[in-house]
């Protein structure tokens, strides 16, 4: 016989659920304000005015029912009776996003709010100018509260994870900055030489000619909705539009969106942001469609890795351009073969400017921001020094001298929006993808026939079970990795791909 006492502990679940979705919905609901701002939204002044106010009055209510004691009290109550697995990791998740929030002062968010704003605008002056003093002050304030913030987020006063440690954990969960520099370092090792190497004075590089013309929009369009549709997006369970920046927003498993933009005069972009963002958008759809904490995306680095794998692993092949040529050349009116365009897209070359930069050459640009913020949020490196660090650093790595502060330490938005930990991200996204490529390939032995004709479906459902499925049920994508494919991250595989690739391609 169950007593009055056990049902209502084991209510206290359900009530728990109940009222995270209810702010999942509130954040869903302000999802969909942002994308139509981003997408379809006139933009004036009046309407970005009332739209800012839009956006604040729900985030304010989304904060107090996130902090509400009510949750508390509901963990626990739960956590007194649960014993499946699934649910306890439930209530890990949910008691951590609880207690970070709490633990902040709202005078301490309200400024971290107030500052992005202020910081932004900044940034985007001293770009203009040229000049990195004129952000200075601004970035120090940044770093002072950012790790203001992090420094709430300890549970106890012997916690002693470093600052950066947990700025990272807001990106990449169960990662530690040592784990990263072991990664990071190993890379950094093998591709220094291998740039030089592949882009010498005696490598012979492909053309880029495919790449260059006249291209009407509207085919452009059609072509990437024709390839990101045969990946696997579903697009009856989402939509592709255009925007300034390509992204990806999902607003529910049912509803997720991508973006990409389009240039007259070169067609390839277009189509590797739509890939990319198509694979974004398909970890999203594959995601249970429960609003729990455990439903969610893992984290920005294997985020990353579903986006990189269909960009780089698939999108970049030598068979993928078997399969996609002729649909190319039908909606471009053009006549390549698939090699001058496999050639074409697989372009290198060194550049100043990290969005600009292609898959050989981008590992160094994000090696060098994760060692400098590591280091200036550490305290080992003031931020007067940025700027010569940075030029100092991006020689050493990529042999060549920064001009100007534009191209150089001011180029990214991440820091005036006090994104430290971020960019390690990117990276370790790219040796996942590496790494998944690698397994699904042992996996499915016939994957490259598979990808020659296009038929993505095997593909696709090797990821969803490998990743997808799983949400947030591991602690980190070590773990992750070493349930699922049998062993945790490893950049060997990402390190060979681009050394056979680039070296085979470049013929030295």
């Amino acid at each position: 016989m169950m007593t009055s006492t056990s049902t209502s502990k084991e209510t206290a679940y359900q009530q728990l659920l109940q009222e995270l979705d209810s702010i999942k919905q509130l954040s869903r609901a302000a999802s969909v304000l942002e994308y139509d701002k981003m997408v379809f939204m006139p933009m004036n002044e009046h309407s970005s005015m009332a739209r800012g106010k839009q956006s604040a009055a729900l985030a304010a209510v989304i904060h107090e029912k996130s902090i509400q004691p009510k949750i508390g009290e509901l963990l626990d109550e739960a956590q007194t009776v649960v014993t499946d697995p699934e649910q306890k990791r439930v209530l890990e998740l949910a008691r951590k996003e609880y207690e970070k929030k709490i633990r902040v002062p709202t005078e301490l968010a309200a400024r971290k709010a107030q500052l992005s704003s202020k910081s932004y605008k900044a940034w985007t002056e001293a770009r203009a100018a040229n000049d990195f003093s004129l952000f200075q002050e601004p970035l120090r304030e940044c770093i002072a509260t950012a790790i203001e913030v992090a420094n709430c987020y300890k549970k106890t006063e012997d916690d002693n994870r470093s600052v950066y440690s947990i700025l990272l954990d807001n990106y990449e969960v169960g990662m530690d900055p040592a784990r990263i520099d072991q990664i990071f370092d190993q890379i950094k090792a093998a591709l220094v030489p291998l740039i030089e190497r592949v882009l010498g004075p005696d490598a012979t590089a492909p053309s880029q000619e495919p790449l260059q013309g006249t291209f009407d929009i509207e085919q452009q369009k059609q072509l990437c909705q024709t390839i990101v549709k045969q990946m696997g997006f579903d697009d009856t369970h989402g939509r592709i539009d255009v925007s300034v920046h390509p992204f990806t927003m999902s607003l529910n498993p049912h509803d997720v969106r991508i973006t990409s933009r389009f240039r007259e005069n070169e067609w390839y972009q277009g189509l590797a942001a739509t890939m990319h963002e198509g694979g974004h958008a398909i970890y999203e759809q594959n995601l249970h469609p429960a609003s729990r904490p455990i439903d969610e995306a893992l984290s920005m680095g294997m985020h990353e890795s579903q986006s990189l794998f269909w960009e780089r692993h698939i999108g970049l092949s030598k068979e993928f351009w078997d399969y996609a040529t002729p649909i190319v050349n039908e909606h471009l009116g053009t006549n390549h073969s698939p090699e001058a365009l496999y050639g074409a897209v697989n372009y290198a070359k060194k550049s100043f400017i990290r969005v600009e930069a292609d898959e050989l050459t981008y590992p160094l640009h994000v090696i060098l921001r994760f060692e400098i913020e590591r280091d200036f949020i550490q305290g080992q490196l003031s931020v007067e020094d940025i700027p010569a660090r940075w030029n100092a650093d991006f020689h050493t790595l990529l042999g060549l001298q920064v001009p100007s502060d534009e191209q150089g330490c001011l180029q990214d938005i991440h820091w005036s929006m006090l994104a430290y930990g971020y960019f390690p991200t990117y990276l370790l996204g790219a040796a996942a993808a590496a790494q998944l490529a690698h397994y699904c390939a042992k996996d499915i032995p016939d994957m490259k026939d598979k990808i020659k004709k296009g038929e993505f479906l095997e593909i696709k459902s090797w990821l969803t079970n490998k990743v997808h499925q799983h949400g947030k049920r591991y602690p980190s994508l070590d773990a992750h990795f070493e349930a699922e494919l049998g062993e945790p991250l490893n950049p060997s595989y990402y390190i060979d791909y681009l050394v056979n690739k680039y070296t085979e391609l470049y013929q030295c």
